[in-house]
């Protein structure tokens, strides 16, 4: 299937789940996150759910995160230009809900892509190639292609593997791991 065929695909799957599903799958994506081996690195950057998009609930994750003393980087999206400033997590942090839904940092210390180790990748699908589909706009590709060669990109999915996407392209920033209620994927080694 190509990009669009699996944004519909998902986005109608999405809307079949219980905000209560949707919570049972975030958590055990939370749990598996656990068995990772990216817990002693430092920076981590994390999306905030939009939770009328039903996208997985990161609360768990940032708990663990903040639990682990780790320094979180929320992001804020510039849809003028496409691309994302990264800000450090504090107490003083104010979170404001934008016209997309989009709950974000209202600014702060800025944090630079090559200071971040571990991103956490929203996405609708991805394949057995590390390949996902967004929501098209591009802003995570753009993002990691600025992050440094050994950043760790974790895709958090509520649904299992496509077999492909057919219309990748070379733009298209490939995920480390994808994270699913039922199982890691893995694909540093492909």
């Amino acid at each position: 299937m190509n990009k669009n065929q699996l944004r519909n695909k998902y986005r109608d799957l999405r809307e079949t789940l219980s905000s209560e599903e949707v919570e049972k799958r975030s958590l055990k994506i939370a749990n598996q996150l656990l068995e990772l081996p990216v817990w002693e690195l430092s920076f981590y950057h994390i999306f905030l759910s939009i939770k009328e998009k039903k996208e997985v609930d990161t609360e768990a994750i940032l708990h663990v995160l903040q639990g682990k003393d780790k320094n979180v980087v929320l992001s804020k999206a510039d849809f003028k230009t496409g691309s994302l400033t990264n800000y450090l997590l504090t107490d003083n942090t104010k979170i404001n809900v934008n016209s997309w839904g989009i709950p974000e940092p209202e600014g702060g210390i800025e944090i630079k892509p090559e200071q971040i180790e571990v991103v956490f990748v929203p996405l609708l699908a991805f394949d057995q190639k590390g390949s996902r589909v967004g929501y098209g706009k591009g802003f995570y590709d753009r993002f990691l292609s600025h992050c440094s060669i050994d950043v760790i990109k974790i895709g958090l999915s509520l649904f299992e593997v496509e077999e492909e996407i057919s219309d990748v392209t070379k733009n298209d920033v490939p995920l480390d791991y994808c994270v699913t209620p039922e199982k890691i994927y893995n694909f540093k080694n492909l």
